[in-house]
């Protein structure tokens, strides 16, 4: 009796099993149909011949059963060691991005070039050699090399080296033998490392294509499954930015940071080949980042038509800032300057420097530069800082806010005007700054006021002042200070920053000085 009991109990629980198993299978056959929403960053020229790119982002829609991720030449091995680190140190986490991708319906190409021996017996690799071929719109490469009637004569690196930055010098030499092993491949994945990708794709109704692996400057431009071949034949591409690396070595120009050189060369893709996208549209996580890229993220904000400040910072930025920090440039937009495309990117920011004049702002724009102040995070203003978000006397128009008290709040100064154009200003050290680290390494003879002075007195008491400004027969004005903010943050602020202040060397130190300052690096 007690065994047909049991029998009974478990007849009268097995339809709830089928019933949940039905459930998992229903629920993944959901996930497979949802579309996936890509945030596509492009670079759109902010007027013609400015080479000065707003990064703008969008969302793309695609159906998974029409998407595949190509993963390029992600190997087990390199000539270049510490190339080889940077791969196992993302295969894992490139891993989980496949993973969710291929769950959800997206086709998975594994791309390890001149690795087919390893998988010749890989069912896998006999799906990618059965693909029919079919005819293409132009013939596909082995390697497709620069494009400079696309993309200019040159990329923004020089790889010419080879980009390896190790220490000592290392030989060129074929080190891999397949791909990462911590990159699973699926029953239902390819492997190839040529045309075959493109066949495959054609073969299944692939539109969309999402480029990851290594290296963005070469493999990942060149080869006959990536980028450039792709977009040529008419698919719709993307690269993971994240999910990538570059073969540079700081060596070279521009002589920034390996993860500038990285950046660089997405930005290149973003404006001549390609959205970017990250790994969070998949996975919903942060986007990766080496453990060795150890750059604070500034934001520079630039829309005043009056001393070019969007000319003088783009310069400065690529000149100064490349070694040390991740730079963002957001322009005022070329017919309204109260149109800040980009700014969304404040999010990521560590410090935000501001050179505006008197914008009123989109409210949602605003908003965002409110939050980011009202995080506690650092702000620099330089020159028309101080009256950048308000216009003179009037209140903001239809549509647009204002925020009247931006000098008083966060600036910490009190900004009426400024004298006529006439004598530079001589710059001197205010009382007991001499030992501030923002003022470290700065020729005190080498600085000038090249512009008008302006008329910034008195300071709040939450301020304190670094430098002195002073012309004949006026009173001395504060010209750099630092200022608490009520809600935790700290601005520097300097109303030096005509175009002429720019080409000081000890004008350019100060900036940067204080750039590290206000994200606690030391200063050089």
């Amino acid at each position: 009796m007690m065994r047909w009991r049991t029998f009974t109990c478990i007849l009268c629980l097995m339809p709830v099993v089928l019933v949940s198993a039905a459930d998992r299978i229903s629920r993944a056959q959901s996930l497979a149909d949802e579309p996936l929403t890509l945030q596509a960053r492009t670079r759109v020229e902010v007027s013609a011949d400015a080479d000065r790119w707003h990064s703008v982002v969008k969302p793309l829609t695609w159906t998974p059963s029409q998407t595949c991720i190509v993963v390029c030449d992600m190997w087990d091995d390199h000539w270049c060691k510490q190339s080889a680190a940077r791969v196992s140190e993302m295969a894992p986490k490139m891993n989980e991005v496949i993973k969710q991708a291929r769950a959800r319906g997206v086709f998975i190409i594994h791309c390890p070039s001149d690795t087919m021996d390893f998988y010749k017996d890989f069912p896998q690799r006999k799906l990618a050699q059965a693909a029919p071929i079919v005819e293409t719109k132009i013939p596909l490469e082995r390697w497709c090399h620069l494009d400079k009637t696309r993309e200019g004569d040159t990329l923004p690196i020089d790889d010419s080296d080879g980009g390896c930055d190790c220490d000592s010098p290392v030989k060129n030499y074929r080190a891999w033998s397949r791909q990462h092993p911590a990159l699973e491949i699926a029953e239902q994945d390819a492997i190839t490392d040529s045309g075959e990708a493109f066949y495959l794709m054609k073969q299944r109704g692939i539109q969309n294509v999402i480029v990851m692996g290594v290296h963005t400057n070469i493999c990942v431009l060149g080869r006959p499954f990536s980028i450039r071949q792709m977009v040529r034949q008419g698919q719709n591409v993307v690269l993971m930015r994240d999910m990538t690396d570059t073969m540079y070595n700081p060596a070279l120009a521009p002589f920034v940071s390996h993860f500038t050189g990285n950046d660089l060369i997405a930005q290149h893709i973003e404006q001549y080949w390609c959205p970017t996208i990250t790994s969070t549209d998949i996975t919903s996580a942060e986007p990766f980042r080496f453990t060795a890229d150890l750059r604070k993220h500034i934001v520079i904000v630039t829309s005043e038509p009056e001393y070019k400040t969007e000319v003088s910072l783009t310069q400065f930025a690529k000149d100064e800032l490349g070694k040390d920090f991740k730079v963002s440039l957001v322009y005022g937009d070329a017919q309204d300057g109260s149109m800040l495309p980009g700014l969304e990117v404040l999010k990521s920011a560590d410090l935000a420097l501001i050179s505006v004049r008197r914008r009123t702002l989109p409210p949602d724009q605003l908003q965002q530069i409110r939050d980011f102040i009202g995080s506690g995070k650092p702000v620099m203003g330089i020159r028309t800082a101080s009256h950048a978000f308000c216009l003179r006397d009037k209140p903001a128009p239809d549509g647009r806010v204002d925020w009247t008290e931006f000098d008083r709040d966060v600036i910490g100064g009190s900004y009426t005007n400024h004298h006529g154009e006439g004598p530079k200003s001589t710059i001197t050290l205010a009382t007991s700054a001499a030992e501030h680290p923002i003022l470290a390494g700065i020729n005190m003879m080498e600085l000038q006021g090249k512009g008008s002075l302006y008329k910034v007195s008195p300071l709040q008491a939450t301020a304190t002042p670094l430098l002195i400004g002073s012309i004949p027969d006026t009173a001395a004005e504060p010209v750099a200070w630092l200022n608490q903010r009520t809600d935790g943050g700290t601005t520097f602020y300097t109303s030096l920053g005509h175009v002429g202040d720019f080409e000081q060397p000890a004008f350019r130190r100060l900036l940067k000085n204080a750039c590290s300052w206000l994200v606690k690096q030391s200063v050089p």
